[in-house]
């Protein structure tokens, strides 16, 4: 089966976050078929998905830097048919969905790359690959990995919506709010004076803070407001889903603390009160040009035929899981383009340029 084929068939098949089941499934029947052996482990009975991690190794036939490559299993959820098509040398989803590119792609790339190794027997010095749930909800399955498993202390994502030869060498810190407030119900047309509007309060909230982006490396979001039972009753409760992102965590935690002080005010304005969850999402991580990922990575995009450049990432990835627990892991474009929308898109040969970076990246990770 073709790398082609093979995207083709998981980009047809759903799996939402906590229903990756049948992609699991389906990636370890083909890395079996290699010869390769597949864990599962029992993340998802604790993230509340249908699969927990897959991990799999190939054994070093020589010296050299071991690596390990992670890509995710889930995509955001599909909002219609997943019909991929492939349209002059693209593939596209004619469902008027995501195509799932975001990150079927990478799992592709990943999986013919350990086929060609295995067999056409090239000499390298250790692969790891780990596959992941639930990344899109907030690397739920790459937080439950058991890290202290992989023997590389190097490793690679594809998960940046680029073409190929970007090398994010730094991504956000981010945190998210959940922010309740309470007020008092009231029969909206016989008693309006005795209530206190939940939303009212949430939208006086909102309409102070600072949203969008802030500057070149901060940004902030309210994502969700839900509140209010009838049209006709005064609110009493109201909750509001935010965010905050930055490379500089200490402008995190200062534009995280505006939100809660904006929230508090208009809370105390319409006589409301206010209860708040703030949660790190993850950290941040930055790497310099010369730190070793970022060598392997621009060596190995050089040797098969793509110009590197650094970037920096506004959003998080497994990448910053795997830095926090101490392990050296860059995020790489692979060439996926408009994900999270019906646009989504990727070149059929960038699925295959995808295979010679990952063949080039053990090539170098020899000599390292």
């Amino acid at each position: 089966m073709s790398a082609l084929d093979l995207f083709l068939e998981l980009a047809a098949t759903p799996s939402p976050p906590g229903e990756e089941r049948a992609v699991a499934d389906r990636v370890t029947a083909e890395l079996r078929a290699i010869g390769l052996t597949v864990d599962e482990d029992d993340a998802g009975a604790r993230i509340g998905s249908t699969a927990g991690n897959l991990y799999c190794r190939v054994p070093p036939t020589g010296d050299g830097t071991p690596l390990f490559l992670c890509a995710h299993l889930d995509t955001v959820p599909p909002a219609g048919p997943l019909e991929p098509v492939v349209e002059d040398g693209v593939v596209r989803n004619a469902g008027g969905t995501i195509l799932g590119a975001d990150n079927k792609s990478a799992v592709v790339a990943m999986v013919e790359a350990a086929r060609r190794l295995v067999r056409e027997q090239r000499p390298h010095a250790g692969l790891e690959l780990v596959f992941t749930p639930k990344e899109e909800v907030g690397l739920r399955g790459a937080e439950a990995f058991d890290c202290s498993r992989l023997i590389a202390r190097v490793g690679f994502v594809y998960d940046q919506a680029a073409p190929i030869g970007e090398i994010v060498v730094g991504a956000p810190y981010a945190s998210t709010l959940e922010l309740t407030f309470r007020g008092q119900a009231a029969h909206a047309g016989m008693a309006p004076e005795e209530g206190r509007s939940a939303i009212a309060a949430a939208a006086r909230a909102v309409a102070d803070m600072r949203l969008g982006r802030l500057d070149d490396e901060t940004s902030a979001n309210v994502g969700t407001i839900a509140g209010g039972v009838a049209r006709n009753i005064v609110p009493d409760t109201c909750v509001v889903h935010a965010e905050a992102r930055s490379h500089d965590e200490s402008k995190l935690a200062d534009v995280v603390q505006e939100m809660l002080d904006a929230s508090s005010f208009a809370a105390s304005l319409s006589g409301c009160e206010l209860e708040t969850k703030v949660e790190r999402a993850y950290r941040g991580y930055r790497f310099k040009r010369d730190d070793a990922p970022v060598r392997l990575a621009r060596a190995a995009l050089q040797r098969a035929g793509h110009s590197p450049t650094l970037a920096l990432s506004g959003g998080g990835a497994d990448a910053n899981v795997f830095n926090l627990r101490g392990l050296a892991c860059v995020n790489l474009a692979n060439g996926m383009a408009d994900i999270h929308s019906p646009q989504e898109h990727i070149a059929v040969d960038d699925l295959e340029r995808m295979v010679e970076v990952t063949l080039a990246l053990l090539e170098e990770a020899r000599a390292a």
